[in-house]
C-alpha cells in the first residue's frame, strides 16, 4: 500500500499561497509613530554598536513589527511568502537595507506601492544586501520571495514509511535570511504576526503563541507580542501531538515520543517557578518544548514560547533535565536581554550556563549542580588547550569575528568562560548582592541589546564601583585576554572526586571491574569515568566494562557518546554498529565532532568517511559545515 506520506501529500503550492494570502494580515497596515523626539531617539539607540555581519543600517530605518504569510511545500522543499514590516525611518531615510541569502524575490511595495530594489554581490555567510528605496515618511515595506530548497537554516526531514515528514528551521547565528528577508542583526527586534499554509495533517509551530491541535485545513495563525531579534524567529511543521506537562508547561512531540517526553519533561514548571524565584517574572507567558527528530544540530535552541530540543536528551529517568534548565535561563539571558553582536555572545550564553546552575541547584540540590560545575571546567580547559594551538584571541569572551562565520564563536569560551568569570564575581562580592544585581540588570535591560564595552561600562558602575572588587576579579584579564585567568573559581564536588578515585584504582588494577559502583552512580558520574580513561586502554578492558555493566546499552545518550569515543580510541570494535547507527540518525554537533574527530585521531579515517558519506544527507547544514571542515570532505568526491 502506498504511504499516506508520500510527497506529493505535502506540497500546497501556489495556489494555497493565494488563497492565504487573501485571508488579510500581511497587507494590514500598521499604526506609525507620530512622536517624532520618541522615535530619533529609538533610532539613535540602535546605532550604538556595528554588526558586520548584517547589512542592515538601522540609524536609517529599522523593522518594528512583521505581519508573515506564508506557504510550505514539502515536495519543492521551498517557503513561499510575504514579509510585510511596519518600519521606523530616520527623517532623511531613502532606503531600507534587508538581509538575505539564497532567496529568489520576486516583488516589493512601500505602502503598498510597487517600489524599486536592488539585491547586492553575495558575499560569504551573510549573503547579499536587498535594498529598498523609501519615501519620506514610508511606514510599510512588503517583500514577496522564495526560498531556496537548500536553504541553510532549513532541514526537511524525509517521511519514512509512517512517520511524516518533518521541517525544522535553525536560525542562529545568521541563518534566519535564508528563510525570509529580514535584518537579521541580534540588535534588531520586532515583534509579529503569522499566517501560515502547511500540507493537511500537519501541525505548525513558531516561536510564538501556538495550536494545541492539528488544523484541519492545514492554516495555522501566530502571534508574538514580545520583540525579539531575527535568530529567534523560528517555524516547524510535522506530525505532532500536545501535552500539558503544568500551568504554563506543555510538550509537543511526534505520537512515538510524546508519552516519554510526558515524562520526561514533567517538571518542567518546577524549573520555571525556581528561576522566577531567582531573577525575577518570566516575561513569555508560556514555556513549551518541542522535541525534533534526531538531526537537529544542538542540543536545544531557545526560541521564544517553544524551546526545540533534540531527542537525545530523553534518558527515560530525568537525568538530562539541564538541558531543559539552559534553554529556560536563555527567557532572562539572550532572549530578554541581547548580545548586540555575535562578539558579544558571551553575554548570552556565560550568563545562561551560570544562570542553569543556579536553577539545577535551587531543584535538585548543590551536590548535583557541582557535578555539572565540574564537567563544565574540563570541558573548558579542553576547549582552551585545543584552541590555544590555532588561535588564542578566540579565547578570548570578547570575540572579533569580522569576515568570518559567526557559528566560529560558538564554542565552551563564550558559554563556561563566561561562567565561571560570573562565578568568581558571585565570589567575589557574595551571592546575595550578586543575585539582586543580576536581578536588576535583567529589569533595567529587557527587550534591549547588550555589547561587551557597555556592558563593562555599566560592571564598573554598579557591582564592580568598588575598586577592590574590581581589582580582585581582574576584569579585562578575563574579557579581553586569552586562556583561562588563574584566579578561575575552584569547583568543590565530592563525588566527582570519589568517580576519580575509583577511576585510578581501577586503571592501576587495583580495583576489579566487577567492584565499580556503576549501578550506584548517576550520569554525571558515569560519564565522568568514561571521558577520562586513558586514551591508550586496551579494547579487552573495554571489553570486560561492556560485559560486566552493559554500558553499550545504555539509554543515556551522554554515556553512550563517552562510551563510543573512547570505544574508538580504544578500538573496541563491537561498538562500532551501534556508532554507525547512532551517527547516521543524530545530528547533534556536540555528539558528532568529537566521534568523527576520534576516527580521524585513530587512524579510521576510512571508517569516517564511510560512515559520513551515509549520514551527510540527513544532517543540518550548521553540522555538515563543521564536520565538512573536520573531515577535509569533498562533496563532489564522494
Amino acid at each position: 500500500m502506498k504511504s499516506l506520506f508520500s510527497a506529493g501529500r505535502w506540497s500546497t503550492g501556489l495556489l494555497g499561497l493565494c488563497a492565504l494570502a487573501a485571508c488579510g494580515g500581511a497587507d494590514e497596515p500598521q499604526e506609525s509613530d507620530s512622536n517624532s523626539s520618541a522615535k530619533a531617539e529609538r533610532i539613535r539607540a540602535m546605532n550604538q554598536v556595528t554588526d558586520h555581519h548584517s547589512y542592515a543600517r538601522p540609524d536609517e530605518a529599522r523593522i518594528t513589527h512583521l505581519d508573515w504569510s506564508a506557504s510550505v511545500d514539502f515536495e519543492t522543499r521551498t517557503i513561499t511568502g510575504t514579509a510585510a514590516y511596519a518600519i521606523e525611518t530616520a527623517d532623511d531615510a531613502e532606503r531600507i537595507v534587508f538581509d538575505t541569502h539564497g532567496l529568489a524575490i520576486a516583488g516589493v511595495t512601500v505602502d503598498g506601492q510597487e517600489a524599486d530594489f536592488t539585491l547586492g554581490e553575495e558575499r560569504p555567510f551573510i549573503g547579499r544586501p536587498l535594498t529598498i528605496s523609501l519615501h519620506p515618511g514610508a511606514e510599510r515595506v512588503a517583500i514577496q520571495y522564495t526560498s531556496s530548497p537548500d536553504a541553510n537554516a532549513l532541514l526537511w526531514v524525509e517521511a519514512q514509511g509512517d512517520r511524516a515528514p518533518f521541517l525544522f528551521t535553525q536560525s542562529q547565528a545568521i541563518l534566519a535570511r535564508t528563510w525570509i528577508p529580514v535584518q537579521d542583526s541580534p540588535g534588531i527586534r520586532f515583534s509579529y504576526d503569522a499566517k501560515v499554509r502547511v500540507p493537511q495533517g500537519l501541525m505548525a509551530m513558531m516561536s510564538a503563541e501556538n495550536p494545541t491541535e492539528t488544523s484541519a485545513d492545514g492554516v495555522y495563525s501566530f502571534r508574538m507580542a514580545q520583540p525579539i531579534p531575527a535568530y529567534l524567529l523560528a517555524l516547524a511543521v510535522g506530525e505532532v501531538e500536545y501535552r500539558s506537562v503544568g500551568e504554563r508547561c506543555a510538550v509537543y512531540a511526534t505520537p512515538d515520543l510524546i508519552d516519554k517526553a510526558a515524562y520526561e519533561f514533567a517538571e518542567m514548571e518546577e524549573l520555571l517557578l525556581a528561576a522566577e524565584g531567582l531573577y525575577g517574572p518570566y516575561a513569555w507567558e508560556r514555556y513549551d518544548l518541542l522535541i525534533l527528530p534526531a538531526a537537529f544540530p544542538f542540543g536545544g535552541m531557545e526560541n521564544p514560547r517553544l524551546t526545540f530540543a533534540t531527542p537525545t536528551i530523553i534518558a527515560g529517568d530525568r537525568s538530562l533535565v539541564s538541558l531543559v534548565a539552559h534553554e529556560l535561563a536563555h527567557s532572562w539571558s539572550g532572549n530578554l536581554v541581547t548580545n548586540a553582536t555575535w562578539d558579544d555572545f558571551w553575554l548570552n550564553e556565560g550568563f545562561t550556563v551560570y544562570f542553569e546552575q543556579r536553577i539545577m541547584e535551587a531543584v535538585y540540590g548543590r551536590d548535583v549542580s557541582e557535578m555539572l560545575a565540574t564537567l563544565s571546567y574540563q570541558g573548558l580547559v579542553d576547549e582552551v588547550d585545543a584552541i590555544s594551538d590555532l588561535n588564542p584571541d578566540d579565547t578570548h569572551l570578547k570575540l572579533h569575528l569580522q569576515g568570518r562565520d559567526p557559528d566560529d564563536g560558538m564554542t565552551a569560551i563564550a558559554y563556561d568562560k563566561g561562567y565561571f568569570f560570573l562565578r568568581l564575581m558571585e565570589n567575589t562580592v557574595g551571592r546575595e548582592r550578586f543575585d539582586a544585581w543580576l536581578a536588576s540588570y535583567f529589569e533595567e535591560y529587557a527587550f534591549k541589546g547588550m555589547d561587551t564595552e557597555r556592558f563593562v561600562d555599566y560592571l564598573k558602575r554598579t557591582l564592580l564601583a568598588d575598586e577592590a572588587d574590581l581589582a580582585a576579579v581582574r576584569l579585562d584579564e578575563w574579557i579581553y585576554g586569552p586562556g583561562l585567568p588563574d584566579n578561575c573559581p575552584r569547583v568543590a564536588s565530592p563525588r566527582i572526586e570519589r568517580v576519580d578515585a575509583v577511576l585510578t584504582g581501577w586503571e592501576d588494577g587495583s580495583l576489579a571491574t566487577a567492584d565499580l559502583p556503576w549501578n550506584d552512580w548517576v550520569y554525571q558520574e558515569r560519564y565522568r569515568f568514561l571521558s577520562n580513561i586513558a586514551d591508550d586502554t586496551s579494547a579487552e578492558r573495554m571489553a570486560e566494562l561492556d560485559a560486566t555493566w552493559g554500558i553499550g546499552r545504555t539509554g543515556n545518550n551522554e554515556v553512550l557518546f563517552a562510551w563510543m569515543e573512547q570505544s574508538i580510541r580504544s578500538g573496541y570494535t563491537p561498538t562500532y554498529p551501534r556508532l554507525e547507527a547512532f551517527l547516521i540518525e543524530v545530528g547533534r554537533r556536540k555528539f558528532l565532532t568529537p566521534l568523527y574527530r576520534a576516527m580521524k585521531e585513530a587512524d579510521q579515517m576510512d571508517m569516517a568517511l564511510d560512515i559520513y558519506g551515509k549520514a551527510r544527507p540527513g544532517y543540518h547544514s550548521v553540522a555538515t559545515g563543521t564536520m565538512d571542515a573536520l573531515l577535509d570532505w569533498n562533496e563532489a568526491d564522494s
